[in-house]
């Protein structure tokens, strides 16, 4: 079930919260939190009742398994061999789970190609938001062996809420068991906020407007580009590298914000996980930025576990590459997904590199340098392979010619002296139209840019919202037009990864 559904709009969601409320107010706050419970196993199992099954055998399997950490910790030193065989094997499971779902197919096909092999590849469906229950509960069982699980004593029941809980279950964000868990203890979290239920609509509809009005409708620009990356030429490959950068950003942010507002309706708060990524000034500033719950994951139970930074220069260096390495590949079983999250690693190590050297670069300077490499490492990120991505950035720097748009007699033809072609508008064959025209999507791509760098993000927006008539009336004609505009119902991108 997708947030931008009717389906999810106009009947999940209502029945939800007003059994949720009802039940609270007749102060049956347990039989609340199995409400809530059992709405999130439908909503994951409405898109498959198997993977639904294959959810509850993981729940209960880590469960079972951070208790016994527990216990292990609570008898003897909580760094024994018994609670460290019992984490390596939480851990080892849930590892195959997710490698045989998600990267079998990958394994085999590089296996093929390497040793020339003909192992058939098994027919795997990727389950929904497999990789997002997985690491929080990869990070629950490391919270229990580290013993800041101790005292709190989770039943199953919370502990499924915990893993299940609709609004983050299937992107993110990636949470931590204090995150959730503690919220729903709280009594004030089953009494009806009208507040909370302002701001969670408010949210939820910007949110859905980012990804109806922006993203959906940038799909349709990228992929002429990337399936005709050979063929593309200097502008029309910045137009669909720029279109992709700006597709994922208000998809991701759009489900961001949707989690966060439906959170809210249910009076609980969860973490952000988009912060204006778009506004970094270095690498470094974009991860604290974008996916911030997964840059959090890969820095506590990767990044610092591999030592980090305490082993020297160079140790820290390698450690950002590995740790960028697997994050490329949780996000897909490709190449291109690998090779995307080892250019962050050297990303970050010249970041790392340069603030040794103390030497600021000017602002403008350092946030161009910052989007271009982000945009770059996007182009690898969409390709279908490694060949389409560098034949798209061998056009992105004119190593293939610089075609811009204009004719041969016009005012720009003395830049045919420095080495320019000049092409007709109607001849760049991939670039999009808007309202006939093609130079009007190279002026919303700037729009875009302009808005993604200067506007306020929606938590700041929300931080100025007055439940005025105005804001109301403002929100509803905004939900409204996002309602009418779901002709076509398309899944978010970080569904796939």
């Amino acid at each position: 079930m997708l947030f931008n559904s009717y389906i999810f709009i106009f009947v999940f969601l209502p029945i939800t919260l007003l059994v949720f409320f009802g039940l609270a107010r007749f102060r049956l706050t347990k039989v609340a939190v199995v409400w809530l419970t059992i709405t999130s196993f439908y909503f994951y199992g409405y898109w498959s009742i198997p993977y639904l099954a294959l959810m509850l055998i993981s729940v209960v399997f880590n469960h079972q398994m951070g208790r016994a950490i527990d216990r292990a910790i609570d008898n003897v030193d909580p760094k024994t061999n018994q609670a460290k065989t019992l984490l390596w094997i939480g851990i080892i499971v849930n590892l195959l789970i997710i490698s045989y779902y998600k990267y079998a197919n990958f394994f085999i096909s590089s296996l093929n190609s390497v040793l020339s092999t003909t192992i058939t590849s098994p027919e795997i469906i990727l389950p929904l938001g497999i990789s997002f229950y997985t690491f929080t509960q990869i990070a629950y069982l490391v919270d229990a062996y580290r013993g800041e699980t101790k005292g709190y004593k989770y039943d199953l029941l919370t502990y499924s809420l915990f893993v299940t809980f609709f609004p983050q279950l299937v992107a993110g964000p990636i949470l931590r068991h204090d995150e959730l868990i503690l919220q729903f203890r709280q009594l004030r979290s089953f009494v009806f906020s009208h507040k909370n239920m302002a701001l969670g609509l408010t949210m939820f509809s910007l949110g859905l407007s980012k990804k109806v009005l922006i993203a959906d409708n940038l799909s349709s620009w990228v992929a002429p580009v990337f399936n005709n990356a050979e063929a593309v030429s200097f502008i029309e490959a910045w137009v669909g590298a720029l279109s992709y950068t700006f597709q994922l950003y208000f998809d991701f942010s759009g489900y961001s914000d949707m989690a966060i507002g439906l959170g809210l309706m249910f009076n609980i708060r969860l973490p952000i996980n988009f912060d204006s990524p778009y506004k970094a000034i270095s690498i470094t500033d974009f991860w604290r930025r974008w996916h911030i719950t997964l840059s959090n994951f890969l820095r506590d139970y990767l990044y610092i576990p591999l030592g980090g930074s305490r082993r020297g220069e160079l140790r820290r260096y390698i450690n950002l590459l590995l740790t960028m390495l697997l994050g490329g590949l949780w996000h897909g079983a490709g190449w291109t997904y690998v090779i995307w999250g080892g250019l962050h690693g050297i990303y970050l190590s010249i970041n790392h590199w340069w603030r040794k050297l103390n030497i600021p670069l000017p602002k403008l300077l350092a946030w161009s340098v910052t989007f271009i490499a982000v945009v770059v490492g996007w182009v690898l990120f969409r390709a279908k392979t490694l060949p389409d991505g560098m034949e798209i950035l061998q056009a992105m720097v004119g190593m293939k010619g610089i075609v811009i748009p204009g004719e041969a007699q016009g005012k720009l033809a003395v830049l045919t002296k420095f080495g320019l072609q000049l092409q007709s508008w109607k001849d760049f064959v991939y670039l999009p139209e808007v309202n006939g025209s093609k130079f009007l999507s190279m002026v919303v791509l700037v729009g875009l840019t302009l808005c993604a760098t200067l506007l306020p993000n929606t938590q700041q927006i929300l931080q100025k919202l007055k439940p005025t008539w105005w804001w109301a009336a403002w929100v509803g004609v905004l939900a409204s037009f996002c309602l009418l505009s779901l002709n076509r119902v398309s899944e978010f991108l970080y569904f796939q990864f």
